[in-house]
This record gives C-alpha cells, structure tokens and sequence, in this order.
C-alpha cells in the first residue's frame, strides 16, 4: 500500500479566512505536480450536516455523487482539485457523537464510560484515516479543520489531530496554520500581534504549526516574515504570505506556487525528487489556471446574467451557481457580471425595469414559496422576450407553471408543494416521498442517469446520449401533462432511464432561442478547467455569439 501523507489546516482569530480555498488550492499544486489527493472537511456544528440549515446562515448546500449533503467548501475541493468526493469527505461533530452514541447503546463498548477522549476523538481519527483506506493509491489527505482556534466547538478536533500526529509520526503529519496579518491604522502598519496570539492559543492545544499562511492586504516583506517566525516558533522559509486577490480567486494557486509553498510542502515530507527536478521549477498544468486568470485580466466582452432567487442578500447561498456561470465564460473569453435580483421584491410594476439590462435570466433551485410569483414574471418574461432563460431545479419547475398558466390557458397551475388543491398540479411530490417524516437526507439526492432526445439543444449541449447529474429535490413534473405540454412546444428532452420522470425540458427552437430548465443541479459538476457545457451555451446565447 502506498504510504498516505496527511495535512492538517487550521484558522485563528476570525471566520471567513478561506480556508476553503487555500486548501484547495494547496490540492490543485500537489495534483500539479503528479500526486494524488482527496480533501476532507470536518466542522464543529452539532448538525448531522447542512441539509436542513439556513443558506442565509450558512451558503449553499453542496451536493456530492453520492448523495452527501454537505459544507459548500467541498465545492471548492472539487473545483480545484480532480478529487471525487463523497459523504466520507464531510465530517461534522453531529456525525461523530451520533456514532458514538449508537455505539453505546448497542452496547459495543461493553459497559465502559463513554469519553470525549478516547472514544470521539477515536472516531474522528478514524473518519481520516478511512480515505486512505477506501483509496489505497492516494498521496494526500488534506483535511479542513472547520472553525476557529479558541472556540469550544472545535477543541474535540484539535486534540484528534493532536493524537493523530503521534499515531502516524510528523514526518507524515504536517500542520498548517491560516491566520490574519492585518493592516488596522492609516499609515498601512502592519500588526504580527494576532498571528502570534492566534499561534500560542493553537499551541495550548498542543499544536505546534509546521507552516503559516498569513492572509494579508499584500505580500510581506522579509523583516516580518522574519518576526513572524521567531516569535511564532516557525521557520522563516515556511511563513507565507496569502494575499488578497485582484480579480479571482482561481489566481491562488500562481500565488502560492510563486511563494514557492508547493515546493517547501514537498521539502517538508522530502519528496523533492519525485515526479521529476522540472515540477519544482516549471509546472505545466498551471499554464491552464493561467488562462483562466487571463479571462478576468483581458476579457474580450461582458455579459450582464440576472439570477431572480429568494436568497440573494448572501453571495454563498448560491455559490456554485455562481461559479459556474463565471466558468460559462471561460471559453469565449466573456465576464460574467450579475444582476442579483430578489424575486420577493419582484412585482407585476417593476419587473420590466428590474430586467432590463440582462442579457440572460437564470432561476435556481430554492424551497418554499416565498418569492415564487416574482420568478413566474421573469421568466415570463424571459421567454415573450426571447431572452435566453435558464432554471435549475426549483427554476425548471417555474419555467413549466409559467407555461402551463400562459400558454396552455392552465389557470392557477401549480405546484403541490405551494398549492396542495391547485386545478393544475402541473408539478407534484414524487411517489416516494409522500410518507417521509424527516427533513434531513430524505430528498432525491446525487448523481442519476439521464437520458437526453436525440436532436435536442441540450443534447447538441452534452454531445453525448446519456448524462449523469446531481439532484437535491422532492417534487417532479407530472406526467399526467406530458402530452399538452409536448404539443404545445415545451418539449421533454431530458428522462429518466425508464422514461417515468422528467429530468430536462426546452422551448422549441422556432419558439425561443434558448430556453432550458433541469430538475437537476448542473452548476455542481462545473470546473474553471472544465466548465459545465450548458453554462456555455447558456453565456454564448446571452453574449449573442
């Protein structure tokens, strides 16, 4: 069995650092260089996972192949990285003291008081070492410690890592510490003091950190790289500096390789030698990330994109949506610039107005039926106007009531889910779900087989018969309609394997230019090296290419 090496990141002082990126970008270098990786999150909130949480409090919930709910950093991980991630990739302290507690009661621990040490700390250095163990061949296990150093929460982690560390040795354990270095007064001074107290709190874990990421206005000079070290117990060849961006965050991985932190990770486990003396120096696989950068450096043509969604006050909520439209763009050199509109605040008096500057209208999945009518206008208007609309799940959805009501002279069509008793239940709970009691992990979730008709604009999209996509939903289109809608010229274009469940609709190319709508979740499977082939058909139509 290859030998698994492991790194550890951790953050102090404050939230919202990016450690989400920073290991992902750390992920795509060693990929970069020939080695193998996998990325594993671990948060200390006492959910058994995001499924049933806020996006307001907590962005999007990401969805893995196999179904997992989970942390919308893991979308960073794949993004980033070619890693296939799955449920095992997201651990939450929910998860870890369910486990232990089911234990307990079955009795496996035969009468024994149950402990934070050993017995969850036991179980979260499992939860680490299984990667390893499901994939035998892997290089790297790099894992996200959620939180910040000093909260309550996040102590149970801090100390598995700890043990970790001496169950596999620290020549295969590397700890790697994120913390600010801020510039707080006028004269653009820069204090070293909350990275030295963020150091000594993640030593009273007994933590000693192997290298510091100092997220900063800019690069630091050598005099406080200098200072950080000695006072922060770190040599000064592994202080670096993460600094903020000027155009994406796809530029992190050239900013670090140009710090040279790939290369002194390397040292670290000496590994320099392997995969060949050109990988310290020259690495070809970021001439790729390069040329995405370069998109946002030099773009040859904007394009404005509305996306009409009810969680639109935080920029998380919808993540992946985001990027994935940013990623549209690549090919055609095009930046994506977003209307954020909340389809709350959308009426039948303003909707003109609020949409008259997009060039393309998106709708995106969402729960419950605030906000809905709003989206019905706009994508109402969408399709009069012959504006290139594209719905995802809950926007599909939308996309086949607003049809149902405008052109098939449907009255109060409607969804189940909004309106149990609508004349026109054009969309409606799945069979399956009509018994289910809990909310969490009970939706249809992960990759599904579809199948896509032959001559379809979403066919000519894929250029392939049959796709696999990520879901996240309960209700489906009702095929008691499929016939009206067919001929009225909103066609069925996307099926399940066995033909029972709708997966994609479109507009008639006569009717409308582009018009999409998938009950499934495409922005998930986009990557800046690979972008999702219905966003860039989506962004060209939008830039009238």
């Amino acid at each position: 069995m290859k030998k698994t090496r492991y790194i550890f990141v951790t953050g102090g002082v404050a939230s919202s650092l990016g450690k989400g990126v920073s290991i992902a970008s750390i992920g795509a270098l060693l990929e970069a260089r020939g080695f193998k990786v996998t990325i594993q999150k671990m948060d200390p909130y006492i959910n058994i996972d995001p499924g049933t949480m806020s996006p307001f409090q907590h962005g999007e919930v990401y969805v893995t192949e196999d179904g997992a709910e989970t942390d919308l950093d893991l979308g960073y991980y794949e993004r980033f990285t070619n890693a296939n991630l799955g449920r095992e990739n997201s651990v939450s302290t929910g998860q870890i003291y369910d486990t232990v507690i089911s234990r307990e009661r079955r009795g496996e621990y035969l009468g024994r008081t149950v402990q934070v040490i050993p017995h969850i700390t036991n179980e979260i250095k499992n939860r680490i070492l299984l990667l390893a163990q499901m994939t035998p061949d892997l290089d790297f296990v790099l894992v996200e410690i959620g939180g910040t150093v000093g909260d309550i929460e996040s102590v149970p982690f801090l100390e598995a890592i700890r043990q970790f560390r001496l169950d596999q040795g620290g020549e295969n354990t590397m700890f790697i510490h994120l913390t600010p270095v801020p510039s707080i007064t006028k004269g653009g001074e820069i204090k070293t003091k909350p990275t030295q107290h963020s150091v000594k709190e993640l030593q009273k874990q007994g933590i000693q950190p192997d290298l510091l990421l100092c997220r900063t206005n800019a690069q630091l000079d050598i005099e406080l790289k200098e200072k950080i070290s000695l006072f922060c117990n770190v040599a000064k060849t592994r202080v670096f500096s993460a600094p903020d961006i000027d155009h994406t965050i796809y530029e992190i991985p050239q900013i670090f390789h140009s710090e040279n932190l790939d290369a002194e990770i390397l040292r670290y486990f000496h590994l320099e030698d392997q995969g060949g003396e050109y990988l310290l120096n020259l690495n070809p696989r970021l001439a790729k990330w390069e040329s995405v950068v370069e998109v946002f450096r030099s773009p040859r043509r904007n394009v404005k994109i509305a996306v009409v969604g009810k969680y639109m006050a935080l920029h998380d909520a919808y993540r992946s949506l985001y990027e994935a439209l940013t990623h549209g763009g690549f090919p055609s050199h095009t930046e994506v610039e977003f209307i954020k509109i909340d389809s709350e605040k959308v009426d039948a008096e303003n909707y003109r107005d609020l949409l008259k500057d997009a060039q393309g209208i998106l709708v995106p999945g969402g729960f419950g039926e605030r906000g809905v009518e709003g989206k019905l206008l706009a994508i109402g208007h969408a399709r009069k106007n012959k504006i290139p609309y594209f719905g995802i799940c809950l926007g599909m959805q939308c996309a086949v009531i607003e049809f149902a009501r405008s052109v098939l002279g449907f009255a109060n069509a409607h969804s189940t889910e909004f309106e149990p008793d609508s004349p026109y239940p054009v969309i409606s709970l799945m069979e399956e779900q009509t018994t289910i009691v809990n909310k969490g992990g009970t939706m249809r979730l992960g990759a599904y087989p579809c199948k896509l008709r032959e001559g379809s604009l979403i066919a000519e999209c894929y250029m392939q018969p049959t796709i696999h996509e990520r879901h996240r939903h309960r209700f489906e289109f009702n095929n008691k309609y499929r016939s009206a809608f067919e001929n009225a010229g909103m066609h069925l274009t996307g099926l399940s394997p066995n033909e029972t469940l709708v997966e994609a609709v479109e507009l008639d190319r006569k009717l409308h230019p582009f018009f999409v709508g998938t009950q499934y979740h495409p922005e998930f499977k986009s990557k800046p090296l690979s972008p999702h082939p219905l966003f860039t058909r989506f962004i060209e139509k939008s830039a009238g290419l």
